[in-house]
């Protein structure tokens, strides 16, 4: 059986799996990507990981990896503000050492794009984007049916574009007012405090500090009708959908694919994303764009995004 290697490289995990080309993963595994400070330690654990999961059967025609800041042109991880490998890492390279197939490598909310392409709700649409809503914010750009990747493989950094002029939140690259710091996983607990400084009504959140608080105790508390969480959701909606709006104005696309975490609150977050969205969306686009979660969500979308970068040409 002809399969394909899916890896996604995190902050504090990585996760691979074996996809066959419908989009079926047959086995998965991981490990703490914060284990291994050397990258030559992480490319040694990943090929036996890889090894691990392959059978007899199986005919391993390619290798995908999704991980922040890598670019698809250089086949290197660049500078990523969460991983312990500081400067160009050249990944590719160093894997070709263990296996001597197709290895591809992309930034991984590309990868999560071409992954709803290939597998998920956008297989009949050429214009479209993808977010996604983890510990950061990440992009991903399908527009006239191809991936805008971008000159040296580094297209849809749009957590780190400033919605305050300059004058906001810094995010993991130290953007003063960029989107990710306000709409993402550690984005929601900063307006939570935000939130508990500017009102004065009672909420559970106050018995919290910043390192205990996380988003399923934020999610409960709303669901609980606390003014506090209600209004963080209600805030974060607002900025995430005024941001898209104006993303919108770059390519058109048909509808947006929210994914990550942040998407496990659901119609909290949803429903003031759309009602910001329509309102700050010029006239010519208003009614025309579709907000979606991403029908990956229930599956393990950055294995499959990371595994369509070789499906995609197969």
């Amino acid at each position: 059986m002809k399969i394909v290697v899916g890896i996604d490289i995190g902050g504090t995990k990585t996760k691979l799996g074996l996809v066959c080309k419908d989009g079926s993963i047959l086995s998965e595994a991981n490990f703490p990507t914060t284990d291994y400070p050397l990258i030559d330690d992480f490319i040694l654990q990943l090929s036996k990981s890889i090894k691990n999961l392959l059978k007899e059967e199986h005919e391993l025609i390619g290798i995908g990896i999704g991980a922040p800041n890598a670019s698809s042109k250089n086949g290197t991880i660049e500078n990523a503000a969460n991983l312990n490998w500081k400067g160009i890492v050249p990944v590719i390279e160093k894997l070709k050492a263990y296996f001597n197939i197709t290895i591809k490598i992309m930034n991984d909310a590309s990868a999560a794009a071409l992954g709803e392409k290939i597998f998920g709700g956008a297989k009949d649409m050429n214009d479209f984007m993808t977010i996604t809503l983890g510990t950061g914010l990440g992009g991903g750009v399908v527009a006239n049916g191809q991936l805008i990747d971008g000159y040296d493989g580094f297209a849809g950094e749009l957590g780190h574009i400033d919605i305050t002029l300059g004058d906001g939140r810094l995010t993991g690259l130290d953007i003063k007012g960029g989107l990710e710091a306000y709409v993402s996983v550690t984005g929601i607990k900063r307006t939570v405090f935000h939130m508990l400084c500017k009102y004065t009504e009672d909420s559970i959140l106050r018995n919290y500090s910043y390192k205990e608080l996380n988003g399923e105790i934020i999610y409960k508390a709303a669901l609980e009708k606390d003014f506090i969480a209600l209004k963080t959701y209600h805030y974060t909606g607002k900025i995430l959908g005024g941001a898209l709006a104006n993303f919108v104005a770059f390519t058109q696309p048909q509808a947006i694919f929210l994914t990550g975490g942040l998407l496990k609150s659901g119609v909290l977050l949803l429903e003031p994303t759309r009602k910001y969205l329509e309102k700050n969306l010029l006239q010519v686009y208003k009614g025309k764009v579709k907000l979606l979660e991403s029908s990956l969500m229930d599956k393990n979308p950055a294995i499959l995004g990371a595994a369509s970068l070789i499906w995609s040409k197969n």
